[in-house]
């Protein structure tokens, strides 16, 4: 093995590794791994600016900007009130009808907003049917995942790796060529979600906490002992804190120091400050029957803190949130957003340090208090999707049609071969922006940069393996192994290696970044072996989507992590089934739909 394979092998473990640890945001690690490409000498300048370019990663930004236009007609919003009306009676089949919608809403836009539109939809009929959230909010993800799979422009994976497949003098991938299979994973992934799931996901927190109270996590907040409090000249012992409230006082501040010894034994007195760790409603609970005051490093009043018409609601840092990377303090938050944030939620771990200082993270909860009145408009904003799912009041909205039709002319223009796809989608991006349906503004806000850029800097990485020789070496020794086969069986067998190791792959990392890296190899190892490499192809696209074992897998199951109070082992317990019946499908079906 010469040198330069052996750079590019332990570049991509560090990379690999970077990623799971998720020590470096994903642009900047992108732009890292670029420049060390480039620095190195395994791409040239062009090269290592081609991804910048590519038309794979133009199709996937001007696709963020036109799901965000459909989203914005309020058209999702209809469908979601349809099932938030049906009557009990149809239980499974509303649930049925319920996933089977937002696949097919998937098909069409970015999966990460279909979740968005239909998280609250989901906690609403949880209540309704009486089921723990968390029976309904992970299979919801799954839904949107497998509904990516349908066509091209479902996931940003399946335009990655056709784009890969041109370079290597591939013919594109056709818009409705994933179909078949696309359509068999959402029958079987449907059913899967119907019948197995409830057996394997926790019911673990009571309908009547989780969905009255917001109960979706442990906090940690602050209290402040005020005047009128029964807590002076007792302690938390006397008092009964833990055992009446279920809260922990974990320590006393007094005068700016944390004092001394048990804190259950410690004497209180006005203006003492309680660091505390809870759920939501015993907070609720606490602040009205000790008269104590939930505090945070962002002063507010006490008239304002006690007024009767403030209420708590959960929030989720969406997709399209301008929230991510700032803290509460950057952001002035409580002056923007009329809300006073109690706690952060992030994967169901309380965060401990001062959450005003906190830089936010997509699918961050935020506990806020703020008016009534205030939740409409906030429902509005794209930064933070509402959890109140007590009340759900899916906002009424007149439906731009042209918004709607867009993208389906642009698939139809693609599949029929009027015109080429990123030609298509700048078109409708275009129309969208002369008739004032999405503004500048709007467009510019809908793209996931940090996605965008993380993806073009990658690009080179491919690029760097095919030169470098790494490529053809994984390739050779992947064929090495399925050779041990006979002749004929080889190329199944070769087929399903690939399947597996692609969605082990996608499990830790970017589903992006996994088919990056495979399919150049996948395109190696069939010509090794001398077969058609379409077949390994498409079996790349589906295996770097269908990621269901880990909430770090895909973008949906990181955002239902915390509102369905969920544990790591849970999503390998629901997901790995689903992923070994997906890998049999696959390597039975993808030689039956492209043959070798």
């Amino acid at each position: 093995m010469g040198f330069e394979i052996a750079g590019i092998l332990v570049l991509m473990i560090l990379l690999l590794v970077l990623l799971v640890l998720e020590v470096i945001p994903i642009d900047v690690l992108g732009l890292g791994l670029l420049l060390v490409l480039w620095f190195t000498g395994y791409v040239d300048s062009d090269q290592a600016i081609a991804g910048f370019s590519n038309k794979a990663v133009l199709t996937v930004a001007v696709m963020f900007v036109l799901s965000h236009a459909l989203v914005k007609t309020g058209i999702l919003e209809n469908f979601a009130q349809y099932f938030i009306d049906m009557e009990k009676k149809v239980k499974w089949l509303g649930l049925g009808l319920f996933f089977v919608t937002v696949s097919l809403f998937s098909g069409f836009i970015n999966n990460v907003a279909a979740v968005a539109i239909f998280i609250p939809v989901a906690m609403h009929m949880a209540s309704k049917f009486r089921i723990s959230p968390s029976k309904l909010l992970l299979p919801l993800s799954y839904a949107a995942i497998y509904g990516g799979t349908i066509t091209l422009i479902g996931t940003s994976t399946n335009l990655l790796v056709s784009s890969v497949g041109e370079t290597h003098g591939l013919q594109a991938l056709g818009m409705f060529e994933f179909l078949p299979m696309g359509i068999i994973f959402l029958v079987v992934g449907t059913t899967y979600s119907l019948v197995v799931l409830p057996r394997l996901l926790p019911s673990r927190a009571p309908v009547s906490t989780l969905v009255g109270k917001y109960h979706m996590s442990t906090y940690l907040t602050e209290f402040r002992i005020d005047k009128d409090s029964p807590l002076i000249g007792s302690n938390c012992r006397e008092r009964q804190v833990n055992e009446s409230y279920d809260i922990t006082v974990l320590a006393i501040i007094r005068d700016g120091d944390h004092l001394p010894g048990n804190v259950g034994e410690l004497t209180l007195a006005e203006g003492d400050t309680l660091l505390t760790k809870g759920a939501i409603e015993n907070f609720l609970k606490f602040h009205q029957q000790e008269k104590v005051l939930a505090l945070s490093d962002v002063k507010l009043g006490e008239n304002e803190l006690q007024a009767g018409d403030n209420v708590l609601v959960e929030g989720l840092v969406g997709p399209e949130s301008t929230l991510y990377d700032k803290s509460l303090s950057d952001l002035d938050f409580r002056k923007k957003y009329h809300a006073f944030v109690l706690a952060i939620g992030r994967r169901g771990v309380t965060i401990k340090q001062k959450i005003a200082h906190i830089r936010l993270r997509f699918a961050d909860t935020l506990l806020m208090l703020m008016p009534a009145e205030q939740i409409s408009e906030m429902r509005n904003n794209p930064d933070l999707i509402i959890l109140q799912h007590h009340e759900v009041n899916m906002r009424k909205k007149r439906i731009r049609w042209l918004a709607v039709i867009i993208i389906p002319l642009i698939m139809l223009s693609a599949a029929s071969g009027l015109m080429d796809i990123l030609a298509a989608a700048l078109a409708g991006a275009f129309l969208l922006l002369v008739t004032k349906h999405i503004s500048t503004r709007e467009a510019y806000s809908a793209i996931n940069w940090p996605v965008i850029i993380f993806i073009a800097a990658f690009i080179p990485f491919g690029t760097a393996m095919e030169s470098s020789g790494a490529a053809h070496l994984i390739g050779e020794s992947v064929t090495s192994m399925a050779n041990i086969f006979s002749a004929d069986l080889a190329p199944y067998v070769l087929l399903s290696s690939l399947y597996l190791i692609t969605a082990i792959i996608t499990a830790v990392v970017s589903n992006n970044a996994a088919a990056i890296v495979l399919t150049p190899i996948a395109i190696a190892a069939a010509n090794n072996m001398g077969v058609d490499s379409r077949p390994l192809i498409f079996t790349i696209c589906y295996a770097a989507s269908a990621s269901f074992m880990t909430p770090i897998g895909y973008q949906t199951n990181l955002m239902v992590y915390g509102p369905g109070k969920y544990k790591f082992m849970d999503y390998v317990k629901a997901g790995a089934p689903l992923n070994l019946i997906f890998w049999v499908i696959a390597s039975v079906m993808a030689p039956v739909f492209w043959p070798f």
